[in-house]
């Protein structure tokens, strides 16, 4: 399932609509980006059964743009709920209190809308943290200068855990030189 989401995903940005782009020397280096998003859950417990859960999460995303197609940043991910999963294998439960999930991204734009990223980050709660790996799509569309409407949704592989995957959106504001 996972090898298939990677095929998928970077499949895909090579038959990404390619546009010409023009680099300005007034282009934005930073941006900060806020969502509103829900995260799911396979592999939740609720009532002693294992069943799907949408829960509640805030995104607050930090970006410097390298070139007109690549970006680095530094993503967060707070989800607003507490709640129950099945470790992958059903070895255990865990239990997970409002957990935040940081990770550092790499993003690549080929075409006027879309960035396809992945990333390296942690997953961090109280209890148990666990190392995870992003793989992520962003939807951008300007509204005005420095200012765009985003949506993205993103796979989380919390190794050793348990997965989940959000969709979230939002306004992203770029500044700086």
């Amino acid at each position: 399932m996972k090898m298939l989401l990677l095929f998928l995903l970077f499949s895909s940005a090579a038959f990404a609509q390619e546009e010409d782009h023009k680099e300005e020397s007034n282009e934005r280096k930073h941006s900060i980006s806020a969502l509103l998003s829900h995260t799911y859950v396979s592999e939740a417990v609720l009532e002693g059964k294992i069943s799907w859960r949408a829960l509640p999460s805030i995104v607050l995303d930090y970006n410097y743009t390298l070139s007109h197609q690549w970006k680095i940043g530094w993503h967060n991910d707070l989800v607003l709920e507490n709640f129950v999963v099945e470790r992958l294998g059903g070895r255990s439960e865990i239990e997970r209190k409002k957990p935040l999930a940081s990770t550092i991204v790499a993003g690549f734009k080929p075409g006027k809308h879309f960035t396809y990223e992945i990333g390296f980050g942690g997953e961090f709660e109280t209890g148990e943290s666990f190392f995870l790996t992003r793989l992520g799509v962003e939807y951008s569309l300007e509204i005005k200068e420095n200012l765009e409407f985003v949506s993205n949704f993103i796979y989380d592989i919390k190794w050793n855990a348990y997965d989940s995957f959000a969709i979230g959106v939002g306004l992203s504001k770029s500044f700086g030189k």
